[in-house]
């Protein structure tokens, strides 16, 4: 029979040791926005179909939809919209072959996020 000695082996870095790249954090954010705009869905599919039940139904979902916190959720969402196209976007050049050096990608890690930004002032401006 074998001899059963522990095999000495490396630790992957610990969160408390790796620093995070801009690059696995737009990666990671692409992901919360993808998943965190289902809560605008939801808002929104409840705000219309309270808008087909009645009047009074339609009342207390329009009154949650333009509260503070409906104006905050369909703000962050609009900025998610434009974070997860941007970021689309970039994967689709990535899939290219293109911009996967470590320069490149962080300028457009950085591009993304300002863009996103930008593109929910400007739209907001516009509404």
């Amino acid at each position: 029979m074998a001899d059963a000695k522990p095999v000495e082996r490396p630790l992957s870095p610990h969160l408390q040791i790796y620093r995070p790249q801009l690059t696995s954090i737009t990666s990671i954010l692409t992901r919360i926005t993808g998943n965190a705009l289902i809560v605008a869905v939801v808002l929104v599919v409840w705000w219309l179909l309270a808008a087909a039940t009645s009047p009074e139904y339609f009342a207390t979902a329009d009154a949650v939809i333009t509260s503070w916190f409906g104006d905050l959720v369909m703000t962050l969402s609009l900025w998610a919209i434009w974070y997860h196209y941007l970021a689309g976007l970039r994967h689709l050049y990535f899939d290219a072959g293109k911009g996967l050096d470590i320069p490149t990608a962080e300028k457009l890690g950085w591009i993304l996020i300002g863009g996103s930004v930008i593109l929910t002032i400007i739209t907001l401006l516009l509404i």
